[in-house]
């Protein structure tokens, strides 16, 4: 058992308040919300929601957003601990999501920079795309729900994780290199790829055709004869999916540059670092 002498200068809890942290923690469960409560107690959500808020306000609930909830650890010396997995929050309170971008990238060791920032693609409509909560910053970026595929689920503890395949993670950076930490990341983290021991072409292709962009295969068909040596079978298919057009390689960079005119893409960011 914890040492709760840490957390002496809290409030103490009434027997009832105590019952009922008691079977909120042994849920397990990342986020907290009235229903939880509402489900274990016979209790009106009124008093619901005011039995949460008094937990809040002792210190061993810290509030997320408006009626959602985490436990406060034991070990904590303070009621505004930073989340203890922001992984398992998020699926919470961005569902139905799945983590992707330069997050995933650093799950599957396919890039050596640090982001403070966890990136969540979610179905949800959000408020704000860049979000504080909980200690942590999360990016959301909004897809449609019929695109979310192409996960892996990792479990950590009791919560799965819908994680990005390395290829869908892929193919979401090279759709929208931002994403992936700009294009200098992102060109890194596709070489990565490329050059790493499991790489798995055919997933990543059957990826791109299930998204259907134009653009991110002429970024795939590039990179991927830039940083591997694709199948002529592959490159083909790649080829199938363009549509007309110059994209840019980088859609936010500037809009000059010189042109790869097999894969109908403007070479706009220098590529000396990572040919």
């Amino acid at each position: 058992m914890h040492n709760i002498s840490n957390r002496a200068s809290l409030k103490g809890l009434g027997e009832s308040e105590r019952e009922i942290l008691s079977a909120l923690a042994a849920l397990e469960q990342p986020t907290l919300s009235v229903d939880e409560v509402l489900d274990l107690f016979d209790l009106s959500r009124q008093a619901a929601n005011l039995m949460l808020s008094r937990l809040a306000r002792k210190g061993w609930l810290r509030r997320l957003r408006r009626g959602v909830y985490t436990i406060v650890p034991l070990s904590s010396s303070s009621s505004q601990p930073v989340v203890e997995n922001p992984l398992t929050v998020a699926m919470r309170l961005f569902k139905p999501c799945y983590i992707s971008g330069w997050t995933a990238a650093e799950h599957w060791d396919l890039t050596e920079q640090i982001h403070n920032v966890v990136v969540v693609y979610s179905s949800t409509p959000q408020r704000k795309s860049i979000q504080e909560i909980g200690g942590v910053k999360y990016r959301i970026r909004r897809v449609p729900e019929e695109t979310i595929f192409g996960t892996i689920r990792l479990w950590y503890g009791r919560v799965p994780v819908q994680m990005a395949s390395p290829e869908r993670m892929i193919i979401d950076i090279l759709n929208a290199p931002e994403m992936g930490g700009g294009s200098r990341q992102t060109l890194d983290i596709v070489r990565a790829y490329w050059r790493g021991a499991r790489k798995d072409p055919e997933n990543l292709m059957s990826c791109a055709e299930k998204l259907g962009r134009g653009s991110v295969f002429k970024r795939l068909g590039f990179t991927a004869e830039l940083f591997g040596d694709p199948d002529p079978g592959w490159t083909d298919r790649c080829l199938h999916g363009l549509t007309k057009g110059i994209a840019l390689l980088d859609p936010s960079g500037p809009r000059g540059g010189p042109t790869a005119s097999r894969w109908r893409l403007r070479i706009n960011v220098p590529l000396e670092d990572g040919s």
